[in-house]
């Protein structure tokens, strides 16, 4: 049910942060931006991971914003400067999409990803999500294909021992965003059968886990309902809660810094298509928009990390001509 309660559960820890962020300077400052990859056709979709002293970009790669040949490219860094291509992953006859990279419990590096096979017409295409582990990015194990078909599961997100993904699905006759849980990587079970009845069409999601363990989760709408939504709920995530967010998003991903405050990155649409960084305030539902990069036409999907005190952002653009990847570094106020 969309309303706007207040936030009790979570009133104390979110009233640190909120008021830090409040009395922030909004504005970041762009230290440093480079294209690290154009070397496909048509290059999109990032994410982006930091792990024991190395970085993975990871992005899909193909001769089209949709075509039948999409691969899941993985690039590694170890300085993030120069980046090399560590693995093309590919399944024949198959359009791999929208790569998402985190680490399971076990130290294993864990992509995820939707497999399509289009049909003449777009309303018939079919998907399947899947998931492949590896230990040092470069060699794959095969792919494990999880959830229901035609369920498009955005990304892992794990808390603890257990991974949650939130699979989409825009069958015109049942439009509904399903959470999944697993605890051993490979089997996903349904934890809630449709998280936002009613709601238009709710499709790409991130995940944010709280100290205390109150989840958020902002979901992208599209259609006569459009804009953003941010819900909340506390474990075992089977009761949300959610409120428009006035604006909307695509491609979003979120971060919590070390000092509480939270950073939304996404594509804003007003005035062209631009990737953004926004500011969320999740006790008011409210973004602040922080810094525009550079950007345009073909654009966004961003994957964020905090580290040595810089914020890093994945994203791919269209504005120099081709679509690419670029890897922004951001000074935080």
């Amino acid at each position: 049910m969309l309303n706007r309660p207040a936030l009790l559960g979570i009133a104390c820890l979110l009233s640190l942060f909120v008021g830090s962020a409040r009395g922030a300077d909004p504005s970041m400052k762009l230290i440093d931006v480079r294209k690290i990859w154009d070397e496909g056709a048509h290059n999109a979709f990032t994410d982006l991971l930091h792990h024991n002293g190395a970085w993975y970009c990871v992005f899909r790669e193909g001769k089209g914003h949709v075509s039948q040949d999409g691969g899941l490219r993985v690039l590694t860094s170890r300085d993030g400067q120069q980046w090399v291509s560590a693995a093309l992953v590919t399944l024949p006859g198959t359009d791999l999409r929208d790569p998402k990279i985190s680490v399971s419990p076990d130290g294993k590096l864990c992509l995820c990803g939707a497999g399509a096979w289009h049909r003449p017409k777009e309303s018939e295409t079919e998907l399947q999500s899947y998931l492949w582990y590896s230990k040092d990015g470069q060699d794959w194990g095969e792919a494990i294909p999880i959830g229901d078909r035609n369920h498009w599961i955005w990304r892992i997100v794990w808390r603890k021992t257990t991974g949650y993904g939130i699979g989409y699905t825009k069958a015109e006759d049942n439009l509904r965003a399903r959470l999944y849980q697993t605890t051993d990587g490979r089997d996903f079970t349904v934890l809630v059968p449709n998280m936002l009845p009613n709601q238009g069409y709710v499709n790409e999601t991130a995940v944010l886990f709280l100290p205390d363990e109150t989840a958020l989760c902002l979901i992208r709408r599209d259609g006569r309902l459009n804009e953003a939504l941010l819900g909340t709920a506390s474990a075992p995530y089977t009761d949300w809660t959610f409120q428009t967010l006035g604006t909307q998003v695509g491609g979003p991903q979120m971060l919590q810094l070390p000092d509480g405050r939270i950073i939304v990155a996404g594509r804003r649409y007003p005035g062209g298509a631009k990737t953004q960084l926004w500011w969320l305030d999740p006790a008011t539902a409210t973004l602040t928009e922080a810094l525009t990069l550079p950007s345009g036409g073909d654009t966004s999907y961003p994957g964020l990390v905090f580290h040595e005190g810089k914020l890093w952002v994945s994203y791919y653009s269209s504005h120099a001509g081709k679509t690419s990847i670029y890897l922004a570094q951001v000074e935080l106020p």
